[in-house]
C-alpha cells in the first residue's frame, strides 16, 4: 500500500506598498507563511533580488528543508543500525546559478553534518549511514540537483 501525505499552508503577500506591481522597485517582497498550530514564517526574496535580510527567502528555506530532512532520515537509519547519536549539527550550503532572462536553478546543496556518537560507537558505520539517509530523504529525492554530504563523525568524550 502506498501512503500519500498532504501538506497545506497559506502564503499571503504583504509587500503591496500602495501601487502593487506597477514597477520593479514599487513593491516589497515580504510575505507570510502560516499553517495551523505553527508560528508565522516571515518571508521575502533573497536580498540580491530586493528582499529583506531579516526574513527567510525561498532559497534558504530549500537548503533548510534538505538539511532538516537529512537529519530526520539520518537519525532514523542510525536507530535501525544501532548507532547511538548524542549530538548533530549541520552548516549546509547551496549554490544557485542565475541564468540570462532572470531565471536560474540550484546546481547543488552540500550538507556538512557534524555527528557525535556515544562512546564505543562505530564511526565508520555512522559515516556510511549518511548515504542511506540521503536515499531515504523525501526532499532530496524530489529535487533535480545533487545533494552531497560531507560528514564529520566523532565519538563522545
Amino acid at each position: 500500500m502506498v501512503a500519500v501525505h498532504n501538506y497545506e499552508l497559506a502564503l499571503v503577500w504583504t509587500g503591496n506598498q500602495g501601487t502593487g506591481t506597477s514597477a520593479y522597485r514599487a513593491y516589497g517582497r515580504s510575505h507570510e507563511v502560516t499553517a495551523p498550530g505553527r508560528p508565522a514564517l516571515l518571508g521575502s526574496a533573497d536580498p540580491a533580488f530586493r528582499g529583506e535580510t531579516d526574513r527567510w527567502n525561498p532559497e534558504l528555506l530549500l537548503v533548510a528543508a534538505l538539511s532538516g530532512c537529512h537529519l530526520m532520515s539520518y537519525l532514523h537509519v542510525c536507530v535501525e543500525a544501532g548507532v547511538v547519536v548524542t549530538a548533530y549539527s549541520d552548516a549546509p550550503t547551496g549554490a544557485m546559478t542565475q541564468t540570462p532572462g532572470g531565471g536560474g536553478r540550484f546546481t547543488e546543496v552540500v550538507l556538512h553534518p557534524r555527528v557525535t556518537v556515544a562512546r564505543g560507537g562505530n564511526v565508520d558505520l555512522a559515516t556510511r549511514l549518511h548515504a542511506d539517509a540521503s536515499e531515504r530523504c523525501f526532499i532530496a529525492s524530489s529535487v533535480n540537483f545533487p545533494v552531497r554530504h560531507e560528514p564529520v563523525v566523532v565519538v563522545e568524550s
